[in-house]
């Protein structure tokens, strides 16, 4: 990942760019999650776990819009 200082730019700013760069690219969750290895049926468990957590939020911001409705 490179960034090119712009004429007059701060160090700040550049560095602000550059960060804004790596979490719009991923790179650093992408890192940390292929740190250690995972088996395929840990993978599945950990999608799995977070799909039911999604599906409760939803359902729990549902009921919420609900009841302000009300």
């Amino acid at each position: 990942m490179t960034v090119e200082l712009r004429p007059g730019e701060s160090f700040d700013s550049l560095l602000k760019r550059f960060r804004k760069e790596v979490t719009q690219s991923r790179i650093l969750s992408t890192y940390r999650r292929r740190r250690w290895f995972v088996s395929k049926s840990e993978q599945r468990r950990i999608q799995k776990r977070k799909a039911i957590r999604k599906a409760q939020r939803r359902l729990w911001r549902r009921q919420r819009q609900q009841s302000k409705r009300r």
